[in-house]
This record gives structure tokens, C-alpha cells and sequence, in this order.
């Protein structure tokens, strides 16, 4: 079975047509709203929270986050972008509550840093993996997205994207973007090795949480049952083996990449990086 991401942009592919018949749906809306149901337990809000939607359609999914009870953490304010106008658009038609932005998420997270407590994307970021021209590339737009999420989200932060992978090259793909932004990062996957397995990576920024482990997922799902656990995150500490040194110029041009992952201007290497200079008198 093909998948519309394989040929078209999300933008081309949820035109007027389909930006409807997704939202009318009543199997699509019951699956959307399981998993955004899902997304939740998994964020674990315990108050009101400032929530980004990344992808989030016709507003299927912050319908349920402005309807969670006040004995919930709930209600939640959110603000939800997409790429396709066509789908914010019937969005706007249904008068949900949170506020819409038209973006590209493999440009980036347009948003002041540490503006949200948590974000949620289902079924959204495996369009990511696919580059509609010769111009751009599925590891820039997932890198661009994964540090402009990361950067957007406060510290201690959480965010779960439920997502459906072609494979396990994109599955690693994906999760090892995250872990290049700086995530703590987990995939969950609910009914594993099924037909209707259900993908969820886990990611944290920084700080602790219960237990002090720094994010780590298996304390998020702790006890409940159908579910396989991956934590993608390295284990142990450095051993000292391998280690480049600081000021080196193997470090130097491992910053350098850094930043130019970032977006950042950097100056080009060459046969003088990272070269001892004599000490002046």
C-alpha cells in the first residue's frame, strides 16, 4: 500500500478535498483522538500547560487538549501550525479555540525560546522524511525541526510525537535527529508487532523528573502493559577511550558542525583550524 507522503508534500497532498474528508471521518477522528488521548497520559500535565500542536491539522487534536477537566491538569491553551492552508482553513470553519500559524516544520519552530511547557504532533513528522526537491534533504528538514522544537520548549519540557514509520532506517532517522537536538529520547511502541502497531517517541529537555534520571521514558510507562520500551539515549559514561580533546582541531570541527546544524554562520575549515600558534612576548 502506498503512503501519500512517498509523492506528494502535505501541503499538495490535504487539499480542500481531503482537508474535509479527513476532519468528517469518524474512523479518523476516533483514531485521532485515542492517540492524542494517549499523547497526554504520556506528557503527564499536572496543571493548565502552554501546549504546541506540531502538525496539527484541522484541530482534531486540540479539541481534546481545550476539553481536558480541571481534575485532569486540565484546560490546556494551545497553538497549533501546519503546512497545509487547506486544513487550518476547515480548522478556522470549526472555530477551535487555539491559535493557527500556516509553517513548515521542516523550516524550523518559529516560536521565542522556552515558550512551551509541552507539545504533541500525531501522525505529522514521518513527512519529514521525504524531500520534494533536489534543494532539500529529509536529514536538514529533521534536524531544523528537532532543534527548533527543542529550542521552543522550557526546561524540563516534554513532547511526544506519535508517528508512523515506513521502516526502522526512518524510525532511527527520526529518533537519532532528536537525539543530535540534545533530547532525552524514548520510542514506545503500543500494540508492537501488529498491524496497528502505534509509534510514540518520548522526548525531554533537560532538567529531572521523578526519580532524577533526567527524562528517562521507563518512568513514564512504568506498569502499564502492550507496550515495548527503546531507550535510544547512549548508556554509561565516557570511558575516556576515544575522547577528543578540547581545543583540538578534531573538537573544533565538531563544534563547527554543531553550529551549522543550528543554522549557525560559521567559517570554513581549513588546513590552519585548530593550529598551535607560538606564544607571543
Amino acid at each position: 500500500m502506498s503512503r501519500p507522503e512517498d509523492t506528494l508534500s502535505a501541503d499538495v497532498h490535504y487539499d480542500d478535498v481531503e482537508a474535509r474528508k479527513y476532519t468528517t471521518s469518524s474512523r479518523i477522528k476516533n483514531i485521532q483522538a485515542s492517540m492524542t488521548q494517549r499523547a497526554l497520559e504520556l506528557l503527564d500535565l499536572q496543571s493548565p500547560s502552554f501546549i504546541l500542536d506540531v502538525g496539527c491539522g484541522s484541530g482534531l487534536s486540540g479539541e481534546i487538549l481545550s476539553d481536558v477537566p480541571e481534575d485532569e491538569g486540565g484546560p490546556h491553551v494551545w497553538v497549533g501550525m501546519d503546512i497545509s492552508a487547506s486544513m487550518l482553513d476547515v480548522a478556522l470553519q470549526r472555530d477551535v479555540e487555539g491559535d493557527l500559524m500556516l509553517a513548515d516544520i521542516g523550516q524550523g519552530v518559529p516560536f521565542r525560546a522556552g515558550s512551551f511547557d509541552a507539545a504533541i504532533s500525531i501522525s505529522a513528522i514521518q513527512w519529514l522524511c521525504n524531500a520534494e526537491s533536489s534543494e532539500t534533504s529529509p536529514a536538514g528538514r529533521l534536524s531544523r525541526f528537532f532543534n527548533g522544537l527543542y529550542a521552543s520548549l522550557k526546561r524540563g519540557g516534554r513532547a511526544v510525537c506519535q508517528f508512523y514509520p515506513k521502516n526502522d532506517v526512518q524510525k532511527k532517522m527520526i529518533t537519532s535527529a532528536a537525539v543530535k537536538a540534545g533530547f532525552s529520547a524514548g520510542l514506545l511502541e503500543d500494540d508492537p508487532e501488529t498491524k496497528s502497531v502505534k509509534v510514540y517517541l518520548v522526548l525531554t529537555v533537560g532538567g529531572s523528573t521523578t526519580g532524577g534520571n533526567g527524562g528517562d521514558i521507563t518512568n513514564v510507562v512504568e506498569g502499564m502493559d502492550g507496550v515495548d520500551v527503546v531507550d535510544l539515549r547512549k548508556k554509561g559514561g565516557k570511558s575516556g577511550k576515544g575522547e577528543i580533546k578540547k581545543g583540538s582541531k578534531a573538537w573544533i570541527i565538531n563544534k563547527k558542525e554543531q553550529m551549522e546544524r543550528k543554522g549557525k554562520i560559521v567559517r570554513a575549515t581549513s588546513k590552519y583550524t585548530g593550529r598551535k600558534r607560538r606564544i607571543q612576548f
